[in-house]
């Protein structure tokens, strides 16, 4: 994506330098700095995450139109939830608990997404794939994972979780079933293939075991995870925005150069806007919304709207992921992958 230094510490290998040894520690508390600077890194990291995907998706008409119910329909179903878990908070809580479970279960589904996401695309960089039944053993140890996830969500969020600690121990076991299938699946490849799997590709796989086992060992560590999770992705869309800089043309798969210094000033100008709006965002909007909110509906509808809203961020970026981020799709592999030619001699992956 950008070099193999830095392509290997942001899909995984900067995360697992930081946590591995926290883990080996034996710490129990994992998250080690206060929440004012937790704000701020995730003002800074993880919200442009966020924005650089709905960059992705209203950057054009054409965009929009193609993706209606991603641009459209989710978002308006979304904020009228929203508008009635807020007139609805004073009577129950119920909506807003609600919003915010399923946000906690899609982001189980979004995590490993990304993670299979993040290795097809590193094979197709390295001119292979994975094969059918190598794909499903990765893909299965990773959906092992995914039921570890939403297991430890209810595990650390039920008020008794002694009602679902059965369940949460089975899954904690079976994932050594799904170690054991990645690394059939990562070995199978090498055989095929005769050469080792790509680096970037074994990372990304790590990476999310390690995530996993901080998250066991403090819940609070999620907050990490969240970091590492928004710096994988953040190199994929702006890697999109400056192939698009640079010009590609979709009638005939081109590059055509665009001078060197207006693609470097068209980044900076991308990457200055992108943290402003993700501060504006994190730091200012909640706080304005509460006053606006709670003015309107009563102090405790103002409390819950900054949640309810960061939590439709969240779904609706979880979904539009999940639309937009198909390597399977050649118009996808265009943009991500304008930089690299011919495009002819890569397998689809």
């Amino acid at each position: 994506m950008v070099s193999p230094l830095f392509d290997w510490l942001a899909v995984g290998g900067l995360s697992i330098v930081v946590m591995l040894p926290l883990l080996l520690s034996g710490r129990t508390d994992l998250v080690l700095v206060g929440a004012g600077v937790q704000a701020w890194l995730a003002a800074v990291i993880n919200m442009p995450h966020f924005l650089a995907s709905y960059r992705l998706v209203y950057s054009s008409t054409t965009t929009v139109l193609e993706h209606k119910w991603a641009s459209m329909g989710v978002p308006a179903v979304l904020v009228l939830y929203i508008v009635t878990a807020i007139l609805l908070t004073d009577w129950t809580p119920v909506l807003g608990i609600g919003l915010v479970t399923v946000a906690s279960v899609y982001l189980a589904w979004h995590y490993t997404g990304q993670v299979w996401g993040m290795m097809a695309s590193f094979a197709w960089l390295a001119g292979t794939a994975f094969d059918t039944t190598e794909r499903r053993l990765i893909r299965t140890s990773l959906r092992i994972l995914l039921a570890w996830h939403l297991a430890w969500f209810l595990y650390t969020q039920l008020r008794d979780p002694s009602r679902i600690e059965a369940v949460y121990q089975v899954v904690s076991a079976a994932t050594l079933l799904a170690v054991g299938l990645g690394l059939w699946g990562l070995l199978r490849m090498r055989r095929r293939t005769g050469v080792n799997p790509p680096l970037m590709a074994v990372t990304a796989w790590v990476a999310i075991l390690v995530w996993y086992a901080v998250m066991a060992r403090d819940p609070k560590a999620l907050f990490w995870v969240q970091i590492a999770h928004a710096i994988q992705y953040l190199s994929f869309p702006a890697r999109v925005e400056f192939n698009r800089a640079r010009g590609v043309s979709e009638a005939d798969h081109h590059v055509h150069e665009t001078p060197r210094t207006g693609v470097l000033r068209h980044m900076v100008v991308y990457g200055i806007v992108l943290l402003g709006v993700s501060v504006l965002v994190a730091q200012v909007m909640p706080t304005a919304l509460m006053g606006v909110i709670g003015s309107v509906f009563g102090e405790t509808p103002g409390n819950a709207a900054p949640i309810l809203v960061l939590m439709l961020i969240n779904i609706h970026h979880y979904f539009t992921d999940g639309v937009l981020w198909k390597i399977s799709n050649p118009a996808v592999r265009r943009d991500l992958f304008a930089h690299v030619q011919p495009h002819a001699q890569r397998p689809s992956a």
